[in-house]
């Protein structure tokens, strides 16, 4: 009888690691961050203007990230917006722009910023606003 239960716990956790596995590798890594409109110079933003939701997603591939909207569908990005980046890991950096929008598809820049800790600015082509910036970790 404690045979029976021992091999059925080591089957247990054995399915329950294959599983653990499986659904992490799968999964990519959001990180939202928000780029707040300061509409006439006030630093302070303003009731008619709302934040703009921004999100880095990482682990879809390696070394890569996808600024994009964080809305549904990935919308809610400022469309030209330009994507300052630096990885802190390596000293690779570079400069890259969110697309137009159009077309039914959302803005959004895919960035090849290697493996490591990475820093991003990003600040909207035109216009008084307080920029967004985030951190996180490329695999």
């Amino acid at each position: 009888m404690e045979r029976i239960r021992t091999a059925g716990l080591c089957a247990t956790a054995a399915g329950l690691i294959a599983l653990g596995t499986t659904g992490v590798a799968g999964a990519s890594t959001t990180v939202p961050f928000r780029i707040d409109p300061a509409s006439f110079g006030n630093p302070h933003g303003s009731f008619d203007v709302p934040p703009l939701e921004c999100v880095a997603v990482v682990d879809e591939q390696p070394g890569t990230v996808r600024i994009s909207g964080g809305k549904p569908e990935g919308w809610g990005c400022l469309i030209f917006a330009e994507v300052n980046w630096l990885n802190l890991s390596t000293g690779a950096s570079g400069t890259a722009r969110t697309s137009d929008g159009l077309h039914g598809f959302p803005p959004e820049a895919v960035i090849d910023t290697g493996s490591g800790q990475v820093v991003l600015v990003l600040r909207p082509a035109a216009g008084v606003v307080t920029p967004g910036f985030a951190t996180f970790y490329v695999p």
